[in-house]
């Protein structure tokens, strides 16, 4: 009786110790994102505290690659939007690019976690170290400048884009943090989407 009573003991210790291993673990400190801007309400805040600080330089370069890139593609939505905000005065581009910019502090604090150089450092509203992000910034501009449906259409571009080059980005890594992160932006990339697909829908444009 006494044999079998300590070893019930341990094993309800073994579980206490790996409950709590898991609630102060790094990975357990990135929440995940809610739904976000335009007619989708909720919050898109995710705590990084801790995000990358352990593992400085673990990075392979394609890893680095794509984590600059999407720092760079986030700020073109967030560019593209606040743009199209003060063309149209549209509620929409303006709850969205507020998103963005909580996507572009996310991956800021990975970039500072890994050691890896910011490609936004200096870089004004429509400026871009990426040519090809330049390129597509001046693209879609001039098309959502055209009217609120075309403005709408290049909101659907954008999370389209998006939402196909985090894909790639997830595949790229097989780290934790950094997948949580991405996993998170497809999420708002998502909700995003669906916003700008209901508002082209009030106007009799499916796209």
């Amino acid at each position: 009786m006494g044999k079998r009573l300590f070893r019930v003991t341990l094993v309800a210790a073994g579980s206490a110790l790996l409950s709590l291993a898991i609630l102060f673990s790094p990975i357990g400190n990135v929440a995940a994102y809610g739904n976000s801007g335009g007619v989708v309400t909720g919050l898109e805040e995710a705590n990084t505290t801790s995000v990358g600080q352990t593992q400085t330089n673990a990075l392979a370069d394609a890893e680095k690659s794509w984590l600059t890139y999407m720092r760079e593609e986030e700020k073109l939505a967030r560019d593209v939007y606040r743009y199209l905000f003060d063309k149209w005065d549209s509620r929409i581009f303006s709850n969205i690019s507020t998103s963005e910019q909580r996507h572009m502090d996310t991956l800021k604090t990975l970039l500072d976690g890994y050691g890896v150089p910011d490609p936004t450092a200096g870089k004004g509203r429509g400026e871009f170290s990426d040519p090809k992000l330049q390129a597509l910034y001046d693209k879609l501009i001039q098309q959502g400048s055209t009217s609120i449906v075309e403005a709408l259409k290049v909101g659907v571009i954008i999370e389209k884009t998006d939402m196909d080059d985090l894909h790639d980005a997830i595949a790229s890594t097989t780290l934790i943090d950094v997948k949580t992160v991405y996993n998170n932006i497809l999420g708002g990339s998502l909700n995003h989407l669906s916003a700008f697909n209901s508002n082209l829908a009030r106007h009799g444009v499916t796209y």
